[in-house]
């Protein structure tokens, strides 16, 4: 066998270990996945999101988690007023931004057995929370399905760059288990320099 055989051979082989039994498995597991979804997960930051995962939830009879949502008060009521079972609810503060409401829930989601979830947010955030969601979820198996909250006139275009920086930042998190923030604000207390 020539030399170049051989390597070729080699990186065939890495290959497959690395996305059949290795570090890439889960997020083969993730998009390959054909099991309906299990969970709808609400990233709170606006009622509507929270009113449309209650209807939601209700409909197609699912667990609802709702993640950085409105105050306990509010959102009891809210689950009250819909008419649902404050059993298939959780409600959870622990994420203070987008890239925590899937760190701070997604082991949580692996212990239950969760591998398919639908993603409800406003329209405009759910291109930067599918991009850090796929990362984060992902390295556990578990497949999101977006569900656009319409915003009409209170929606913001995010920029490219805080999907970038937000996707850098899961992607670290998913190699290290460390949240890069921390450090970045250590390091550059003003932002990043502009040239």
């Amino acid at each position: 066998m020539a030399p170049g055989w051989r390597s070729s051979l080699v990186v065939f082989a890495a290959l497959v270990w690395v996305s059949t039994t290795g570090p890439l498995k889960p997020f083969r597991e993730a998009l390959t996945t054909v099991e309906p979804p299990q969970r709808i997960l609400v990233l709170g930051g606006d009622l509507d999101r929270e009113r449309v995962g209650l209807r939601l939830a209700q409909q197609l009879e699912l667990p609802l988690v709702v993640s950085g949502g409105s105050n306990p008060e509010y959102a009891q009521w809210l689950v009250r007023d819909a008419g649902l079972d404050q059993s298939r609810v959780v409600l959870d503060y622990r994420a203070k931004d987008t890239f925590t409401n899937f760190t701070s829930l997604v082991d949580d989601l692996k212990r239950d057995g969760v591998k398919h979830i639908y993603l409800v947010t406003s329209e405009d955030h759910l291109p930067r929370a599918m991009t850090v969601g796929r990362l984060v979820a992902g390295s556990r198996g578990i497949r999101l399905t977006g569900v656009p909250v319409a915003c009409q006139l209170s929606c913001r275009e995010e920029t490219l760059g805080k999907r970038l920086s937000d996707g850098i930042r899961a992607l670290t998190w998913v190699i290290t288990g460390q949240d890069l923030k921390p450090w970045v604000l250590r390091n550059w207390p003003q932002g990043f320099p502009t040239p």
